[in-house]
């Protein structure tokens, strides 16, 4: 089974709303929201507000790839802002066990 997943990394993010709304018209499923802090990875993205944001927009899933450092400090915010599916890399986290049990 396949799921189209497109990243609102390649929005314009002057359009941002409406670059997930026309994704979402066009098929996609979930929508692939890459999280970024600038540690864990050279760049930064975005966080809770946009995701917070975007929810009303949409109904797809919302797939959120955090690439932090110890990203078990946000799961909680970024369920709250609109996640339905959270991916953390296990060695970005120092507490392994309480992030899965966040997650």
């Amino acid at each position: 089974m396949y799921i189209l997943a497109p990243s609102i990394l390649a929005a314009d993010f002057s359009r941002l709303g409406e670059e997930v709304r026309t994704v979402a018209d066009a098929g996609a499923e979930y929508i692939h929201l890459d999280v970024m802090d600038g540690a864990f990875v050279p760049s930064i993205s975005f966080g809770m507000p946009v995701i917070q944001k975007l929810r009303p927009v949409t109904d797809k899933v919302f797939d959120v790839h955090m690439m932090v450092e110890e990203p078990g400090r946000y799961v909680a915010d970024i369920k709250k802002a609109g996640a339905d599916l959270i991916c953390v890399h296990q060695e970005a986290e120092i507490g392994r066990a309480s992030c899965r049990e966040r997650v």
